[in-house]
């Protein structure tokens, strides 16, 4: 049995996450202190006290998840003095969570990464007119046919598959009349459900394009190093070899599919049957069980979480050693 840790990316902030791991464990505190700084700003504040609309802005949500994320795996480590890259084989996180995925295995520092985050926030904000595109979720149709609705639905126009998250569970990106358009094909072809995201912008498709420069630019202003695990890139579906390669793939990926269900498929073939999402929320674990039933996924939200955990990792280790 092999393990992967992983980490959701934007869209379940809420007010008041984290706190706990604040409260509870030094190293955990030192996370948000850390982010702070880098930030030049209290964002610990706004994630703990709100106010919520503040907090669900990209340029603070995507750092205060990270946060989150990174004070998670420093909650784990300290009351279970275990450390990731001795108890797994890889780490991945989905969009925005890759960061945190590489910042928990220390090829970037916590601060450079909230820095990052919010970088690319600003920059994606300011790519597009508002309202120039947007981003729907769809399921129940699969991979193939989504895409030839999307194609039918493009006429010309930018209208992508930006992620494939598991078999039926897909969103689509571009250009919002064809985005409006396919939502109308697909609810026509028998789609499960779709939904128009509100307040995204047209993320992982050709229209960022642009914005790769900028972050090209942004990475190369920071130190990243090897990661001690494995990471799993979002653009390839498989391991990152090299800090260049790490710094490519993060720029990439704004505007590259995220390919989540090949994430998890390629884990599985190297061994991997226990998933565990640090962060808030636990979309990423119904994702990986809707990859593959037969695969255990669980998602650590607090300290009861942990001890959930431990007491399994624990009596796994001893069941090992008898």
């Amino acid at each position: 049995m092999l393990r992967a840790f992983i980490f959701p990316g934007r869209g379940s902030e809420s007010v008041g996450m984290g706190l706990e791991y604040a409260m509870a464990y030094p190293a955990a505190r030192y996370v948000f202190q850390e982010v702070d700084e880098a930030l030049g700003e209290d964002l610990s504040r706004l994630i703990f006290e709100g106010p919520a609309a503040k907090l669900a802005r990209p340029e603070y949500a995507d750092p205060a998840l990270l946060a989150v994320s990174l004070a998670g795996v420093k909650a784990l480590e300290e009351q279970g003095r275990i450390w990731l890259s001795e108890t797994a084989a890889f780490v991945a996180g989905h969009g925005k969570g890759e960061f945190a995925a590489l910042a928990a295995v220390d090829a970037i520092s916590a601060g450079d990464t909230a820095s990052l985050l919010r970088t690319r926030a600003r920059v994606v904000q300011a790519a597009l007119p508002e309202d120039a595109g947007a981003m729907c979720t769809v399921s129940g149709l699969g991979l193939d046919k989504v895409q030839a609705l999307a194609d039918e639905a493009a006429q010309g126009a930018v209208c992508e598959i930006a992620r494939d998250d598991a078999p039926n569970w897909l969103a689509v990106s571009g250009e919002r009349a064809a985005v409006e358009r396919f939502i109308k094909l697909a609810e026509q072809n028998g789609a499960d459900q779709t939904s128009l995201m509100t307040g995204i912008p047209p993320l992982h498709c050709s229209l960022m394009a642009d914005v790769v420069a900028e972050l090209d630019a942004a990475l190369a202003e920071i130190d990243v190093v090897p990661a001690k695990l494995p990471v799993v890139s979002n653009v390839t579906g498989y391991a990152l070899e090299s800090a260049d390669e790490i710094r490519a793939r993060l720029a990439q990926q704004v505007a590259r599919r995220i390919r989540w269900r090949e994430c998890v498929e390629y884990m599985q073939a190297k061994g991997v049957t226990d998933f565990i999402e640090i962060g808030h929320g636990d979309d990423l674990s119904k994702f990986v069980t809707g990859v593959d039933r037969s695969l255990n996924a669980v998602a650590i939200e607090d300290s009861q979480d942990i001890e959930k955990f431990l007491d399994q990792f624990h009596r796994e280790t001893a069941a090992k050693e008898s």
